[in-house]
């Protein structure tokens, strides 16, 4: 029942073929829209923006209003002769329009100068999170061709062994072979038949991977060119390519950014110690009913401008402890920057070995399959006359099916390399993706 259900979901799969085939551009822009990690990265770039208008704020004036209103009820005894008791009832109420304007606050300034540093982390990590990407959707994607490529193999496979089978069977029963080339071709049937089966499963999983960043189930997918030429990078030095990455590197700008922030913190820690300077000006109104003593009311407007100066004294030593919390913070952060340098390298040096050693596999595997195509159909000519028995055409068909699968895996795990270095360079775009997709048909 279960491989009946694997092989009506693949033959919908397969059915899907003959539709419009997506494209791996196509596939990205659908990414785009829909995976869920891409859009927290652009919420978290939505709310890092809104750091420098905040940062502002602190340079700007302020204006606030207040308002207010009492219901008054006092009782006057006076100690008279007769004593007296004198009620008054009266209502009073105002409001007051305050503006202060900063004049000399150095965490302020200290504040505003982080906010665009913090604008540029978030800048930073959106664009490492665009690359990420770029990379999550081509290894998703070359994932589902490489597992339909195990597919059609496993399934060549077990055609060509099936037809060894028979002639096997055929053989013996002329008294051409023993039954020994019959169990063993059979043996290699009943493998296929079980490689089969997990390729198609393996097939669906990729697929569902892909699904969950695309939201589509993309089944027709364009694959590469036959015979495709995967060039190399340019420019062909690994070192062009590390001093690219220490300076460009999404990582490593996010860290410069970090630092920045760590060090102007120094500062505005620092500044608890300075005075501030504010210009404070108020323009408002009060006023009173007539109560039971005057009989009548008043209003007073006032309005101030004048300077306010503090002058921090002691605050407990909070203000010296947070000085060295921030100097310490400053040295992790530049611990942090040189880590990320020295991280991005390696991811550079990695990856530009990866393409070089893939163009290398891929040109050693092209060479591979011809002389395994050749010694298939030596040892098939070799079995027809006698000098061959059937394991030697089981083990020719197994090593071109086994050469074929490993090429095209070292074709497409030399692309995602490209892609990888570009990404540890910070020079990853949707031109790179556009121009792999050129290799596809």
């Amino acid at each position: 029942m279960k491989n009946k259900k694997l092989s009506l979901a693949l033959a919908a799969v397969f059915a899907a073929g003959t539709a419009a085939a997506a494209d791996l551009v196509s596939v990205y822009r659908d990414a785009v829209a829909y995976d869920a990690q891409f859009a927290a990265a652009k919420a978290s770039l939505d709310a890092g923006r809104e750091k420098l208008p905040q940062g502002r704020a602190g340079l700007l004036p302020t204006i606030g209003l207040s308002a207010n209103t009492t219901w008054n009820d006092l009782d006057v005894h006076r100690r008279a002769t007769p004593p007296t008791d004198t009620p008054f009832k009266y209502n009073s109420n105002g409001w007051t329009v305050q503006l202060t304007q900063p004049l000399f606050r150095w965490q302020n300034w200290e504040t505003y100068n982080q906010s665009e540093l913090q604008v540029a982390l978030a800048e930073a990590q959106f664009a490492a999170a665009r690359q990420d990407l770029i990379v999550r959707v081509a290894q998703a994607y070359f994932d589902v061709l490489q597992a339909r490529e195990a597919v059609a193999t496993a399934q060549a496979q077990k055609t060509a062994i099936a037809e060894q089978l028979e002639a096997a069977k055929r053989n013996f029963e002329v008294g051409t072979a023993t039954i020994t080339d019959t169990h063993e071709a059979q043996s290699r049937y009943d493998l296929a038949t079980a490689a089969e089966i997990a390729a198609q499963n393996d097939l669906l999983v990729k697929q569902q991977a892909l699904r969950m960043v695309t939201g589509k189930d993309d089944a027709a997918l364009k694959n590469l060119k036959t015979g495709v030429a995967i060039p190399a990078p340019q420019p062909a030095d690994i070192d062009k390519w590390v001093a690219s990455a220490e300076a460009g590197n999404f990582a490593v700008q996010s860290a410069q950014a970090a630092h920045g922030i760590a060090t102007r913190e120094i500062e505005k820690q620092r500044a608890g110690h300075y005075p501030t300077l504010d210009l404070v000006a108020t323009n408002g109104l009060s006023s009173a009913t007539g109560n039971t003593l005057t009989g009548v009311g008043s209003d007073t407007k006032a309005t101030t401008i004048g300077v306010q100066l503090a002058i921090p004294i002691f605050a407990g030593g909070a203000t010296a402890s947070r000085d060295r919390e921030a100097v310490a913070l400053r040295e992790k952060a530049a611990a942090d920057l040189e880590n990320a340098r020295r991280s991005a390298a390696l991811q550079t040096r990695q990856a530009f070995l990866g393409v070089t050693s893939g163009l290398s596999q891929v040109r050693a595997y092209e060479a591979a399959l011809v002389s395994s195509q050749s010694a298939l159909d030596s040892n098939k000519l070799g079995y027809e006359v006698g000098v061959r028995i059937n394991i030697d055409v089981l083990n020719a068909q197994s090593q071109l099916y086994d050469t074929r699968q490993k090429l095209v895996k070292a074709r497409l795990d030399t692309l995602v390399a490209q892609l990888r270095l570009k990404a540890a360079a910070g020079s990853l775009a949707e031109d790179d993706l556009a121009a792999i997709n050129g290799l596809l048909e």
